[in-house]
């Protein structure tokens, strides 16, 4: 179990120890062991969890803790802090933060650098990593600033790396597969120590095993304007969503949802097909891709990235369907039976974001529009 040593700020003789009603603190632990480790494996990480008024794009972050992690999993120090909305809390009866205990807490702007500085020069992690990042990069678009994140490591495509024997991807059970105990669950402070916990031994074991890391590019937001996503730094931006592990808040939000991207119908791919991917080998452009089932990454974002790589994004399965991805292969549902009736390729998403680091440039040129 990860300790609980408290260690004083620079500025003050003592810190406070972190409940949901106190401000941020850190803590500090003992250092990593010496055994050998992979060179390639990032040198430090920031396991991240947020509490929020729901799961929209419109919607708040109202907690945020960040335990920082060594190149070996061992605790540096944690924080943790409450932040006022501004509006309605949401679900109180999930989170426990109710409007009287968030109205003198910072706003989002004020505790924007701090946050920061637990976060700068290391892999975000989180437990359904997409939405943590997408929520935390929409308040810093908010804030009119840039969230110091390159990119972030989900628990629950690590754990689908690592053949984990899990019911499902709840936090809870990944945390009870490595013996963690949850003392308050869905208190970030908590969660955040969970996550610290149970990631420190799937990081070890990835390591052991030579297991590459599922990493994902993280491109803030660079405008923001409530209600809707003005712009982005190109690539492909998290969307929100419910998350697996947080089945209580679905369906939850005061607002309305927001509009992320004005709608707009995807340009046809520009590179003829090269037939189906096969095992071993990278995907080429003009290769049509299909998907099923739930992904960790917001699906229309995931197309997007899958888009931008050159891959021609098909809408069903078919002979001409160079690949699918799914977390789910044995659904049954239309497309995963047509894959397995046609012999195409299934991979699941973290190996497809492995993948679509190094996509293959298409054989002959981008064909014009008049040409197609």
């Amino acid at each position: 179990m990860l300790e609980d040593r408290t260690t004083a700020p620079p500025t003050a003789p003592t810190a406070t120890p972190a409940t949901p009603e106190s401000p941020a603190t850190t803590d500090a632990s003992a250092p990593g062991s010496e055994t050998p480790w992979p060179t390639a494996y990032p040198s430090g990480y920031a396991v991240v969890d947020v509490e929020t008024t729901g799961l929209s794009r419109d919607d708040r972050i109202i907690s945020a803790a960040v335990y920082r992690l060594d190149a070996r999993g061992e605790v540096e120090d944690h924080w943790y802090t409450l932040v006022n909305p501004q509006r309605d809390p949401g679900p109180v009866w999930i989170h426990g933060l109710t409007s009287d205990k968030l109205a003198d807490a910072p706003l989002f702007a004020d505790i924007a650098e701090e946050f920061a500085t637990r976060l700068a020069d290391r892999v975000l992690v989180a437990h359904n990593a997409v939405f943590d990042w997408s929520m935390i990069a929409r308040e810093y678009a908010r804030a009119e600033r840039t969230a110091p994140v390159r990119q972030r490591l989900c628990t629950i495509a690590l754990s689908k790396e690592l053949g984990l024997p899990l019911p499902n991807h709840k936090l809870e059970s990944l945390a009870a597969h490595f013996g963690v105990v949850q003392r308050h669950a869905h208190h970030a402070l908590d969660d955040a120590r969970v996550l610290a916990e149970a990631f420190r031994p799937s990081l070890r074991a990835a390591a052991s095993g030579g297991v590459r890391l599922p990493l994902l590019e993280c491109r803030p937001l660079t405008e923001w304007s409530d209600g809707a996503r003005i712009g982005r730094q190109g690539g492909r931006s998290p969307g929100s969503g419910a998350p697996s592990a947080s089945p209580s808040y679905a369906g939850y939000s005061s607002y309305q949802p927001g509009s992320w991207r004005p709608s707009r119908k995807r340009p046809a791919c520009p590179f003829p097909n090269p037939g189906r991917w096969e095992d071993g080998k990278p995907l080429k452009q003009g290769m049509r891709v299909a998907f099923s089932g739930d992904t960790s990454v917001d699906r229309e974002l995931l197309e997007d990235r899958a888009f931008e790589a050159g891959l021609h994004i098909a809408t069903s399965v078919s002979r001409l369907t160079s690949l699918l991805v799914t977390n789910d292969p044995d659904s049954g549902t239309s497309k995963t039976t047509k894959a397995r009736a046609y012999g195409t390729p299934v991979i699941d998403e973290a190996a497809f974001g492995q993948l679509l680091q190094d996509v293959a440039p298409a054989d002959a040129p981008a064909r014009t529009r008049s040409e197609r």
